[in-house]
């Protein structure tokens, strides 16, 4: 079953206009880009009856600084699908966000992938005061 999904999955990326950089059928993983809205290799994971769709988006060196958590959870609050993430580690800043396999049809795909691509352009030049540039 998951075999469909993957094929599935991967026929709505193609007819979004996404770029494939990356497939592993047997896993279920593709990895898109999409330059003009701002996605570069995004995780999309056939777990199971889940879509996983993971964007690395920043990492974060002081795992301390809780303005930039408010922050994010503030923003999150704008996102349609989808939230900001810490990962178990805490040094990086995601986009997760998971739809079920068994009816997912192209609108919601394409509504899920804009959501992140709209959060960014609307948010990119706070995002990018979080990034730490090295010295």
């Amino acid at each position: 079953m998951m075999m469909n999904y993957f094929d599935k999955v991967k026929d709505y990326l193609l007819e979004l206009n996404y770029e494939i950089t990356y497939e592993d059928a047997a896993e279920g993983i593709v990895r898109i880009t999409n330059e003009e809205k701002g996605l570069f290799e995004m995780i999309l994971d056939c777990e199971g009856e889940i879509l996983v769709m993971e964007q690395h988006i920043f990492d974060i060196e002081d795992a301390n600084d809780a303005h930039v958590y408010k922050r994010l959870l503030q923003i999150n609050r704008n996102f349609i699908h989808g939230a900001f993430v810490l990962t178990e580690e805490g040094g990086k800043i995601l986009f997760r966000d998971t739809l079920q396999l068994s009816n997912l049809d192209l609108n919601e795909l394409e509504a899920s992938l804009n959501s992140l691509a709209l959060a960014l352009i609307e948010n990119t030049d706070e995002l990018l005061t979080f990034v730490s540039v090295p010295a």
